[in-house]
This record gives C-alpha cells, sequence and structure tokens, in this order.
C-alpha cells in the first residue's frame, strides 16, 4: 500500500497533552450519522457511547455543536452521499463544527478536507482519537495522546490519516438495548483478501480480532442490561481470531457465546463463503430457531467463474451454492439467505451476466443487496475499468433485471409465512409496533408492543410495502 504522510491536529502542552481546539468554544451536544456496513455503523456507536460517556449529550442535527459523519468508500456513490451529508449538515447547522471519518477519510483526506465546513477528518487509522478530539472540542478533560503541533492544515481543516492504522482501534463501550434494540458488536476489523474491485485492504489495513475475553465479556454485560438479541459483525467477520497467539475459530466462540453467556438469541453478520465452516454450518442445525437467528449471508459478487477469477475471489460458484445447500440442510427451508452481488465488473459479458443470473434464480435467495461496479482509486479494478468497461446502459438493464428477480423471490419466500407463528424481537417504532423475526423477516405489528422483548408473531398477511403484519401470541 502507498505510504501516507501523517497529519495532526492540536496544539501540544507540556503539562496536560492535547490542549484541542480552544477557539471553537465549549460544545454541549454531538450529532453522529453512520454511512456502510454493519461494522461501520457499530465503530459510530462506540464514539456515540464514549461521547456520552464523557458528558456530552446526543442532539438532532440542527441542534448539534458537532457533528460526526462516518462515511463509508465502497463506491463512488458512497462517496458522493457523504460529500451530500456534508453540504447538507452545514446548510442545517452551519454553526455545527463537522468532524469526518471513517473509510472515505482513510482513502482521500486532502480531498475531504477542503470541502466548506469541514473541522477535521480522521481517517480510520486514528478512529480511537475521535471520541477525544471531539471532547477537545468541547473542551471536556485534557487528552494525553502524544500529539504534535500542526504540520500540515488542509483549508481550515486538520487532517489525521497514515497507514500504520496504530490507532484504529476504538475501545469497546459496553454495548446495550438502547435505541438500536440489536445492536451491533464488532469483533473483528480489517481484511486481506486483496479483491481486485476493493478498496477495503487500503482503508481499514489487515485483519485484527478483539480478543475472546473481551468478546465474551461483552456479550455478558449485554445480557445483564437486559439485551436479547445481539448482532456479531467485521470487516471479514469469518477471519476472526486467525490472528490471535491461540489462533481460535469464529466458530469455537459462536459455541462459547451460546453455551456460556446466556444470550437469548446470536445473530451473525455478513460472512464470506469460504469461511462457512462444516463446524460453523453445524451450529446453525444445532442452534438456529433457538439462540441462533435462522439467518445467514454469504457474499456472492458473481456467479461467474470467469468474473470471480478477475475479481480474485477465493471460490467458484459451484463452491457457492455447496455452501448455501449446506446451510439450507443444517437450518432448514425457514433460513434466510442473503447475498451481495456485483453486476458490470469490467469485461462482464452477457453470457457471464447470464450465468450470474441463473445461479441467483436456482438458489433460496430470500433478499439481495445489488451494487453496480464503481472503479475505486488504487485498486487493480480501477485499471481494468479503464481498458475495458461496462457501458452503463447495460448496466442498467443487468441491474433491472436482477431486481426484479430478487423482489420476486422476496415476495415469495415471505408470502409462505402468511397463518404461520415465527419467533421475533419487538423493535422501537413509531405508531404501532414492529418486529423481526429470527430468520431476518420484517413485521408490521397489527397493536403496539413494547421494544426489546422476545415473543412469537403470527403473521396474518403481507402489506403493501412488502413486510408481513401480524400479531404477537
Amino acid at each position: 500500500m502507498r505510504s501516507m504522510p501523517i497529519y495532526w491536529i492540536g496544539w501540544a502542552s507540556a503539562a496536560r497533552g492535547f490542549v484541542g481546539i480552544g477557539i471553537l468554544g465549549a460544545v454541549s451536544g454531538f450529532y453522529v450519522e453512520n454511512f456502510g456496513c454493519r461494522a461501520a455503523r457499530a465503530d459510530g456507536e462506540a464514539v456515540s457511547a464514549r461521547l456520552l460517556a464523557g458528558g456530552l449529550a446526543e442532539r438532532e442535527l440542527a441542534d448539534a455543536d458537532v457533528v460526526v459523519v462516518n462515511t463509508c468508500s465502497v463506491t463512488a456513490e458512497a462517496d458522493r452521499d457523504a460529500r451530500a451529508f456534508v453540504r447538507k449538515a452545514r446548510r442545517v447547522n452551519p454553526a455545527a463544527r463537522v468532524v469526518v471519518t471513517g473509510c472515505y477519510a482513510q482513502r482521500a483526506p486532502k480531498e475531504i478536507a477542503a470541502l466548506p465546513g469541514v473541522t477535521a477528518v480522521v481517517g480510520n487509522s486514528h478512529k480511537a482519537l475521535v471520541p477525544g478530539i471531539v471532547l477537545g472540542l468541547a473542551g471536556v478533560g485534557a487528552q494525553e495522546e502524544q500529539l504534535v503541533p500542526v504540520v500540515d492544515l488542509v483549508g481550515a481543516a486538520r487532517v489525521w490519516a497514515d497507514d500504520g492504522f496504530a490507532h484504529s482501534s476504538i475501545e469497546v463501550a459496553q454495548v446495550t438495548p438502547g435505541a438500536q434494540t440489536r445492536p451491533n458488536l464488532k469483533i473483528q476489523e480489517g481484511c486481506g483478501n486483496r479483491c481486485t474491485f476493493c478498496v477495503i485492504p487500503a482503508t481499514r489495513g489487515a485483519s485484527r480480532s478483539l480478543a475472546a475475553e473481551k468478546v465474551l465479556g461483552q456479550v455478558r454485560g449485554f445480557v445483564e442490561a437486559g439485551g436479547k438479541e445481539l448482532v456479531i459483525s467485521g470487516i471479514n467477520l469469518g477471519q476472526w481470531g486467525r490472528d490471535l497467539a491461540e489462533k481460535r475459530t469464529l466458530a469455537g466462540l459462536v459455541r462459547e457465546i451460546l453455551t456460556e453467556t446466556g444470550l437469548a438469541r446470536l445473530r451473525l453478520s455478513s460472512i464470506e463463503p469460504m469461511d462457512w465452516t462444516a463446524e460453523l454450518i453445524g451450529l446453525m442445525g444445532e442452534f438456529g430457531g433457538r439462540s441462533l437467528a435462522r439467518h445467514a449471508h454469504l457474499p456472492l459478487q458473481s456467479g461467474s467463474d470467469a468474473v470471480l477469477r478477475r475479481m480474485h475471489r477465493r471460490y467458484r460458484p459451484w463452491h457457492y451454492a455447496k455452501k448455501v445447500t449446506e446451510l439450507v440442510k443444517a437450518a432448514g427451508p425457514e433460513l434466510a439467505v442473503g447475498a451481495d452481488v456485483m453486476v458490470g465488473f469490467p469485461g462482464e459479458t452477457e453470457g457471464e451476466f447470464r450465468e450470474t443470473y441463473e445461479l441467483v434464480r436456482e438458489l433460496p435467495f430470500t433478499y439481495l443487496h445489488l451494487f453496480p461496479f464503481s472503479a475505486r482509486p488504487g485498486t487493480r479494478g480501477w485499471e481494468l475499468h479503464r481498458v475495458n468497461p461496462v457501458a452503463a446502459g447495460v448496466m442498467r438493464e443487468r441491474m433491472r433485471e436482477l431486481t426484479e428477480l430478487a423482489a420476486e423471490k422476496m415476495r415469495r419466500f415471505r408470502e409462505g409465512f402468511v397463518g404461520r407463528e415465527l419467533p421475533a424481537i419487538t423493535l422501537h417504532a413509531s405508531g404501532l409496533g414492529a418486529a423481526l423475526t429470527d430468520n431476518y423477516l420484517p413485521v408490521e405489528l397489527m397493536h403496539t408492543a413494547v421494544a426489546n422483548e422476545l415473543g412469537v408473531v403470527r403473521v396474518a398477511g403481507v402489506s403493501a410495502t412488502g413486510a408481513l403484519q401480524g400479531v404477537l401470541v
């Protein structure tokens, strides 16, 4: 990876360490906007928890003194969304100080720093400093990080970013059931797979795992706080434990959580197909429908062997199909199976797209996350796209076909539960209640309900939005 310079913010004080940017005045409230995956959201939730513990109050966007924008950069659209939100924040709340962090901040810190209204840019390499930066802006306590005087500014913004990732791990605050009934616990960071389309190794660094005892402590604390369903997530979750001295496995950790913590329900976030080991699939059969949610998400990207090879993906279409078949056999036909599918990878022919379409049609997917290919600077895919791009109109047509196919598969799956009962957890909702079944189906309740309660939902029908409608029994 190309070496990046280090940019530090702040003023050094021999007596007290980092003093903060005093000219900005006191901060009484903050707002965090999260973009991207579950792991990124977990980062944002950790920042919020640290700021609350530091004495700040969570506010609406228009009332916040500091706005933290936690960005994604997996596509050009994600970059545009982040820039649009920075502009919105400035328009809605011109007096707010905007701190931008996350993957986009890591990939292009100077680009973001040049945006009007941005006060600070903190790449993932220094994300652990975000709470301290915001608290420093608020004048709440002194920070002891060894920060040197500013050596580089971009416009009015200060920037932290490098390729060392020495300050990338936010100290994990205790996860509790709050506004997020089903919070995320990020137990793994980074990725070393080097897929040709992906910028994540550059924006997140190598794979790092949260120690098993810390994971188990978090789960037990969640249970003690009244939590019922917890989602464990990571940038490459299936790699958890491989970097630890004791060489742990995700399957072993999941078994410990299910048998030793008292957690009512665990849900697994996205796991690469090659990381669904026989042991992990076996846990779906042993605990699925009880303390393990019947929900598996396996990124597919393409159903064409040739495209997967150009992507440098580490499985073939038949490997993928075998994993899905084994999961459904273990957990039963009520298992929710989701996938990420990319359309328009450079050089994708009509025949290669048809291979993807047919594989999606044949497998029992219940939902898809569909993405048009987006060339990311610094990746091999950037050059492939320059040489052999897929026309935008062709991409749109292929996206339309897969979107229609996915919608039909989702509709058939959901309609199959009308008149049946499913385990579910109630969610926070305005108006009437809402719930999510263990196999990842949203339910609009036909009555009010208290959030964070496990129960059984009887499905009465399907709403115009495609959500199930039902009642708790």
